[in-house]
């Protein structure tokens, strides 16, 4: 089998991460196969989770796989989060904004609504990592970055760090630069 072609994911910066996607609509092969690489860019990083507008495509769904188990990778279209419950404090990083993790405050349990590739109705309850990384996706599938999760001090650090990578970081003929 011919490997699959991987993607570049998109940075701080990209005025794509901030925007929201629109729903999936149609399930196809052209969709099975984006998949597909979503897949093997995620595992190339790599991470757990990727969202389509991450990769510059700006539909609702995301890819994620659980780490230190013999889980398949998933994937998740039109997600909804339906109920949460409890708090959970843990580091949390992203693919998007390479080099920094911060701890983040989220639900404990959380549980999500969405379709599969087959078009079938899914319904997941995920618990403190499995909860995070499903926030963590939908957050992007709403145009949210880690970063507006942060408090006032974080944010201020996250900033710093990220305009000494020149990420995010206007050029004067308006540009924004994205390593």
């Amino acid at each position: 089998m011919p490997a699959v072609a991987t993607h570049t994911i998109r940075v701080f910066g990209d005025p794509v991460l901030k925007r929201p996607t629109a729903e999936v609509t149609d399930i196809d092969g052209g969709l099975v196969k984006l998949v597909d690489a979503m897949y093997e860019t995620m595992h190339e990083a790599p991470g757990v989770g990727l969202a389509a507008p991450q990769i510059g495509v700006q539909k609702r769904f995301f890819v994620y796989e659980m780490p230190d188990e013999d889980s398949e990778p998933q994937v998740l279209l039109n997600p909804r989060v339906v109920a949460s419950s409890g708090e959970w404090e843990y580091e949390e990083g992203c693919l998007s904004l390479p080099g920094l993790a911060f701890n983040i405050v989220r639900p404990k349990i959380v549980t999500v609504q969405g379709i599969d590739l087959d078009g079938n109705d899914v319904v997941i309850e995920g618990d403190e990592l499995l909860g995070r990384i499903l926030l963590h996706e939908i957050d992007h599938l709403d145009g949210v970055l880690m970063l507006d999760r942060l408090d006032a001090d974080q944010r201020k650090f996250a900033m710093r760090e990220l305009r000494e990578q020149g990420m995010g970081v206007r050029t004067p003929g308006g540009r924004t630069h994205s390593l």
